[in-house]
């Protein structure tokens, strides 16, 4: 900010060096022109200080949350994954994101080694079944359409 500064004070010294009339029109309105940049040189470098006031605030709120959270939640690494429950909710929004995004996915159990199986239509072959990630073996797929039980 005071390079901005000293560029203003640059070209108020510059103007009275050209020795311009401030009783012409055009030396009134560079005269106010180099006041209201000096204004507004001061201003920013006033918002700036500002701002870098409230970042140090945040930074110290910031850790005080920190500290308050480990305080009430214990230190993170005393956590293991198996500790973290899963909000039901969140795994919906999850599921319905995961949806939105054009998959053709659905979940189902192998019946030889009961492991939830992730499915992409494009898994399945023509005899209508996959092959288990996990235990290798043939999972079939029965599908019931509505449309061929109104046709019989």
């Amino acid at each position: 900010m005071e390079d901005l500064i000293k560029k203003v004070s640059y070209l108020k010294g510059y103007a009275d060096g050209l020795d311009i009339s401030p009783k012409s029109d055009e030396g009134k309105l560079i005269i106010k022109l180099l006041d209201l940049l000096g204004e507004m040189a001061d201003t920013i470098e006033e918002i700036s200080a500002r701002i870098q006031e409230t970042e140090d605030v945040l930074d110290e709120l910031d850790e005080c949350v920190f500290d308050m959270a480990d305080d009430f939640y214990g230190e993170a690494d005393e956590y293991d994954d198996d500790d973290y429950a899963y909000d039901d909710d969140v795994m919906d929004d999850y599921d319905d994101e995961y949806e939105d995004d054009g998959g053709d996915y659905f979940e189902i159990e192998c019946p030889n080694c009961g492991e939830d199986v992730m499915v992409d239509f494009d898994m399945i072959d023509d005899d209508n079944a996959i092959i288990c990630p996990n235990c290798h073996e043939e999972i079939g797929l029965e599908f019931d359409c509505e449309e061929d039980s109104e046709e019989k």
